[in-house]
This record gives structure tokens, C-alpha cells and sequence, in this order.
């Protein structure tokens, strides 16, 4: 496959496999290397998620003082539990309290090096013969990825972009079966942008509920949201159906690395 680039500082054709022309990174990884340097000032990256590359944002100070004050106590040298340090744990849950009904405890929250690695967990977990997952199209490729190294079916439904990236819910309930384990929803939604509405996150828990499945709320970019729809977490929803929460601090909190 050939694409070819006149403008924007890029260098004839590139040529993408069909390894690397599978996800949206894929292309835009092999652009990025073939741009003309001379002319790389005058590129904006709005595909980017790695907020550290931009001088305009920063890690608020006290974040950078605590984790330098942790070092130095000399408190923290050592094999950290495999689920978080407990006052960690019970921080996060007392952070997600704050606009639940049902209050969490800190055995309910898991820390990952990243939501990269929160989803391998997931994965991992739920994956078993002959089991499938339910995931947006398009959405975040890398639950595609750990799917298929843990032999779990990927099934795909739609996000509609004329009703602004809605679920396809009867589509969901078309391709679900009694293999089905999970439906990952990504809200703030990546890589359209789009912000679920409570009525719309009401109805998925709804169609969760009915077919007896676990809801996986990606929300990496939680509250990152602007326009006319607020942003609301899926786990105002957990009293009708199981959810598992993914959440990230690289982003919002710009300290990626950290998460």
C-alpha cells in the first residue's frame, strides 16, 4: 500500500505493510518518521496523546514535591504489593467516592504501571475458550492487540457518527452471545472525542444488564470534556450493571509514566 504527501514538509511515498497499516498509529507513526525536518516546526500533532511533549503543559509542582519526598523518606524502598500501597489505594477510592452512592473501598481499586497495563489485566482475566469481547469500532487498538495474544474473539460494533458516535446498541445485542464476557465502552471516546451523554450510558448499562455482561468503562481521559454534554463516569451506573473502570493520571494530571 502507497500513500503519497506533497505538502506539510513529507517526502514522497511512503509505503505501509499490512502490519503497520492495520491501526490509525500505524500511519501516523510512519508519517511522522518521513517528515522533512527543515519543516517539522510548522507540524502540530494533534495526534499525539503524550501531553509531555507540549511546553505548554506541566506537572503541577506538588505532585513533582511528593513523589521527590517519598524518595528521600527512605520509607517506600522496597517490593511494593502487587495491587498498590494501600494509602494509594484508598486515595483513589475516596477520589471515585465522591460521586458514587455505593462507596468503594481500597480493596476495590487495582494500581497498573499505566492503562496499558490495566487492560492486559482485564484481558487476561476474562479471556477462556471460546470466549468473545465487544469492543467500538473505531476505538483504542490495543484491546485488539492483547485480545488476540490471549486468544480471546474480538467482535466489533459500530459507534455511530450521525447521532455524534453513539453505540450501536442493537448491533450489540445482534453479535453478543452466552460466550460474551465484556462490552468496552471509551469515554471520553478515543479516537473520536466524542463524550457519552447519561442517557446513553444508561442505556448501554441497560443493554449490559440484559445480556448478562461486565461493562469495561476505558476512561483515560476522564473529564477532559468540552462542549454542551458533561462528562459523567459509567460508575454512576454500577447499581444495574457490574463495571470495571479504567482510569489513567498521564493525561488530566499530566504525569505520564506515573499512572
Amino acid at each position: 500500500m502507497e500513500i503519497e504527501a506533497k505538502r506539510w514538509g513529507f517526502r514522497g511515498k511512503i509505503e505501509l505493510n499490512a502490519a503497520s497499516a492495520s491501526t490509525v498509529r500505524g500511519y501516523l507513526n510512519q508519517i511522522i518518521a518521513r517528515i522533512n525536518k527543515d519543516n517539522s516546526s510548522s507540524v502540530i500533532r494533534l495526534g499525539h496523546g503524550d501531553p509531555s511533549h507540549f511546553p505548554s503543559f506541566k506537572t503541577t509542582p506538588a505532585a513533582e514535591d511528593a513523589i521527590v519526598d517519598a524518595l528521600r523518606s527512605a520509607k517506600h524502598n522496597c517490593y511494593a504489593p502487587s495491587a498498590g500501597v494501600l494509602p494509594a489505594r484508598r486515595a483513589i477510592a475516596d477520589y471515585l467516592n465522591r460521586d458514587l452512592p455505593c462507596k468503594l473501598s481500597p480493596d476495590d481499586v487495582y494500581l497498573t504501571s499505566g492503562c496499558n497495563q490495566a487492560i492486559e489485566v482485564a484481558i487476561n482475566v476474562l479471556s477462556r475458550p471460546g470466549a468473545n469481547i465487544l469492543l467500538p469500532r473505531p476505538g483504542f487498538p490495543y484491546y485488539e492487540s492483547c485480545s488476540a495474544y490471549n486468544h480471546l474473539e474480538v467482535r466489533h460494533y459500530d459507534l455511530l457518527p450521525e447521532k455524534g458516535w453513539e453505540v450501536d446498541l442493537d448491533a450489540v445485542e445482534t453479535i453478543a452471545d452466552e460466550n460474551t464476557v465484556a462490552l468496552v465502552i471509551i469515554n471520553p471516546g478515543n479516537p473520536c472525542g466524542n463524550v457519552f451523554s447519561y442517557e446513553q450510558l444508561h442505556k448501554v448499562a441497560e443493554t449490559a444488564r440484559k445480556l448478562g455482561i461486565l461493562v469495561i468503562s476505558d476512561e483515560a481521559y476522564d473529564n477532559l470534556a468540552f462542549g454542551s454534554t458533561r462528562y459523567v463516569p459509567m460508575r454512576v451506573l454500577g447499581s444495574t450493571v457490574p463495571v470495571l473502570t479504567l482510569g489513567s493520571i498521564s493525561k488530566r494530571w499530566i504525569v505520564s509514566g506515573c499512572n
